[in-house]
């Protein structure tokens, strides 16, 4: 989709070390929401939809921002109608398969277009990009298509955790993961470490929050660092191919 009058706020994860329900993006999503005073919470990340958008109002509330759950009618008419959407984190092939069920990606994708801001955190990142597959969950569920909300023309991998050189863990490490992604798909993909977020507004896009910063890999070459502050918008210039083989 265009880039045109998008306002998204893409959290690599919802709760850092030591602190409240997204108390360390407070200032993120305020500045995100531009003075808008209410929110559409999208739950399906998670099994209980009341329990999760409860979570949800106990920490915007108090900021002034009202919150009301997709699940609370029909979602695609409260999607359609709402000032801003915040789609949580959880297991991204259950909020895949519920956001396709649901008929939700096309009045995402619209509503964005136009201008309304879009939260994502962890799961609700993962939709914000052309696939699910640069996601770490477990396939609890099987959606009907990988297909996102691809607001962004490409990937993220929130949570990105380092190689540890003294692990003992004989599994893949997410490097390695992504990489072989990379050996099936052209696709570049921001691997943002925790704390991390990525800021796009309108044609700006911006990796911020703490010093960590992030990780770019792209098909054939080594992954390049990325600090905390600094432009990606040259991530969309690129073309995103999937399923070219190696």
């Amino acid at each position: 989709m265009t880039q045109g009058h998008q306002s998204l706020l893409l959290l690599s994860n919802s709760t850092a070390p030591g602190r409240a329900y997204l108390e360390h993006a407070r200032d993120a999503i305020l500045q995100a929401l531009d003075g808008r005073r209410s929110i559409v919470f999208v739950p399906f990340a998670l099994a209980d939809h009341d329990g999760y958008t409860d979570t949800v109002r106990r920490a915007l509330e108090p900021l002034g921002i009202t919150v009301r759950g997709a699940h609370e009618g029909t979602p695609r008419d409260i999607v359609a109608d709402a000032e801003a959407v915040f789609v949580g984190g959880g297991n991204t092939f259950r909020l895949v398969k519920a956001i396709h069920e649901l008929d939700l990606i096309s009045v995402v994708r619209t509503r964005v277009s136009e201008g309304m801001p879009y939260i994502g955190s962890s799961a609700g990142t993962n939709v914000a990009t052309p696939s699910l597959r640069t996601t770490n969950d477990m396939p609890i569920v099987q959606p009907p298509s990988f297909e996102t909300f691809g607001l962004v023309p490409f990937q993220i991998n929130p949570h990105y955790l380092d190689p540890d050189p003294a692990s003992t863990h004989q599994g893949e490490t997410r490097e390695e993961r992504l990489t072989q992604f990379l050996e099936e798909n052209d696709v570049p993909v921001l691997a943002m470490r925790e704390g991390t977020w990525l800021r796009v507004s309108n044609s700006s896009m911006r990796l911020d929050g703490v010093a960590a910063g992030g990780r770019v890999f792209c098909r054939a070459s080594e992954p390049v660092e990325v600090a905390s502050g600094a432009d990606v918008s040259w991530l969309a210039e690129r073309v995103a191919s999937f399923d070219v083989g190696r």
